[in-house]
C-alpha cells in the first residue's frame, strides 16, 4: 500500500546534523586512525549514539527506516573529515537495510537483545559451502571485511552448485563466535577501515533462517519485507549497495577539495615568484574539481530519491532507472577520482609528504576506487544494452 511505513523525515535529518556535529572529532583522529589500523571505538559508539545505524534499520528495533538520502548525506560529510570512518559507517550502516529482508528469526537473533548489534560482510564466494538438512555448512577464507572489527556478526558470499548445475548464490550470517579475524589489512589508502579477512577453520552450520539468496534481492521478493513493511526495504540490492560504495569517495573528494583551497590560500610557488592564490590556472582546477563532485552527488541523490519515491507509492522499479542509477554511481566514483587527481597535481611537492592531509584523501579515493562495486565497464556495459533493448540482467542491477 502507497505510503505504509514511511520513514521520519524530520527524525532523520536531526541525525545527520547530530553526524555533522561529530565531523570536528572525526578529522582530529584521522591521522590516529590510519596510525592504528582502524577506526577508533570511541567513533563508532558517538556515531552510534547520533543514530547513524538506525537510519536504514527497521523501525520495529528502534530504527527511523528512512529514505537512504538522509544515509547516504550522512556518510558524505563523514567521508570528507576522515575517508576510512566514511567508509566502514557506510558499509556497516547498509548492512542494517540488508539484516531487515532476512527472515525474522535472524533479525531477532541478532537484534533482538541488543538493537546496536553490528554486520561486516565479505561477499565474494571464497569459500566453501555445502547444502545440508536444514541450512549449509561453510569454511574457508573470505577477504576485505570492512569495520569487522566493530561488528559481531559477518554476511559471507557463497555458492552452492546442484546436480543439475544450477547456481544458488547467498548470503550467509555467521555470529563472530564461528569465525576468527585475520589481521592482514595494509594497503595505501583507507588503511583505518580495518578490512581484515574472516576464517572459519573448520566448517560451521548456518541454518537455511540466516541466507538469503541473489535471485530473491534482485526480484524484491525477500522474506523481511513481511515483517518490515517500510518503502525502504522493496529497494534493490543493486542500487543501494554500490552507491554504498560510492558515496564515501564523494565525500573524500570533498575533503580534498576543500583542503587544497584552505592551503591555496597560503601557498607561495617559489619557481615562480607567485603566490598560488594568484594562479589562474588553480582557479581552474578549483572549479572543474568542485563541478566534478557536485555533479555526481546530484546524480546519485536525485537517482536515490527517485527509486524511493517509486517504493513510498508502492510501484514497480523501472528497468532503466535501476541502470541509471548503476550508470551513475559508478561514474561518480570515476569523477571523485578525477577530482582529486586535479587538485593532487598542482598541489606541489609538500602535499606528498605524510604529515599533509591531501595525500591522504588522494590515497583514499584511489584505494576506493579499485573495488569490485567500482568497476566501470561492467555497469556501462549493462546501461548500454538496456538502452539498446538487449538482455541487461544482472545481480548488481
Amino acid at each position: 500500500m502507497s505510503g505504509v511505513g514511511v520513514g521520519d523525515d524530520g527524525a532523520a535529518a536531526k541525525v545527520v546534523e547530530a553526524v555533522r556535529d561529530l565531523v570536528p572529532r572525526i578529522r582530529e583522529r584521522a591521522a590516529e586512525a590510519e596510525a592504528a589500523g582502524r577506526v577508533p571505538d570511541e567513533t563508532v559508539r558517538q556515531l552510534a549514539d547520533a543514530g547513524l545505524f538506525r537510519l536504514l534499520q527497521p523501525t520495529r528495533f528502534g530504527g527511523l527506516a528512512a529514505s537512504p538520502v538522509h544515509f547516504y548525506s550522512a556518510i558524505k560529510t563523514i567521508a570528507a573529515a576522515c575517508g576510512s570512518t566514511g567508509w566502514i559507517s557506510s558499509v556497516i550502516g547498509v548492512h542494517n537495510w540488508q539484516l531487515a529482508l532476512f527472515p525474522d528469526r535472524a533479525q531477532q537473533e541478532v537484534w533482538g537483545a541488543d538493537p546496536d548489534t553490528r554486520v561486516s560482510s565479505s561477499y565474494a564466494p571464497t569459500g566453501t559451502v555445502e547444502a545440508v538438512g536444514g541450512g549449509f555448512r561453510m569454511s574457508g577464507r573470505w577477504s576485505f571485511s570492512s569495520g569487522c572489527e566493530h561488528a559481531e556478526w559477518a554476511f559471507l558470499g557463497g555458492m552452492t552448485v546442484a546436480a543439475d548445475g544450477t547456481v544458488d548464490a547467498r548470503t550467509y550470517l555467521v555470529p563472530r563466535t564461528d569465525y576468527r579475524i585475520e589481521h592482514n589489512w595494509d594497503t595505501q589508502g583507507l588503511r583505518a577501515t580495518g578490512s581484515h579477512d574472516i576464517v572459519i577453520d573448520e566448517p560451521v552450520f548456518v541454518p537455511e533462517h540466516r541466507t538469503l539468496a541473489y535471485a530473491r534481492t534482485v526480484a524484491l521478493d525477500c522474506p523481511g519485507q513481511e515483517v518490515n513493511p517500510e518503502p525502504v526495504y522493496r529497494l534493490p540490492f543493486g542500487g543501494l549497495f554500490p552507491t554504498t560504495i560510492t558515496v564515501p569517495p564523494l565525500g573524500v573528494a570533498e575533503g580534498a577539495w576543500q583542503t587544497y583551497v584552505d592551503v591555496t590560500r597560503e601557498r607561495f610557488r617559489v619557481s615562480y615568484g607567485q603566490k598560488v592564490v594568484d594562479d589562474p590556472f588553480a582557479h581552474v582546477r578549483i572549479a572543474r574539481a568542485a563541478s566534478e563532485v557536485d555533479a555526481a552527488w546530484l546524480q546519485i541523490r536525485r537517482n536515490v530519491a527517485e527509486l524511493y519515491a517509486h517504493a513510498v507509492r508502492g510501484e514497480e522499479l523501472p528497468a532503466e532507472l535501476r541502470l541509471r542509477v548503476r550508470r551513475d554511481q559508478v561514474l561518480g566514483t570515476g569523477r571523485a577520482v578525477a577530482a582529486t587527481d586535479l587538485l593532487m597535481e598542482n598541489a606541489g611537492g609538500n602535499a606528498m609528504r605524510h604529515a599533509h592531509v591531501l595525500q591522504r584523501y588522494w590515497r583514499d579515493v584511489h584505494t576506493g576506487r579499485g573495488h569490485v562495486a567500482n568497476d566501470p565497464e561492467r555497469a556501462l556495459t549493462l546501461f548500454g544494452r538496456g538502452a539498446l533493448g538487449l538482455d541487461a540482467r544482472d545481480t548488481m542491477i
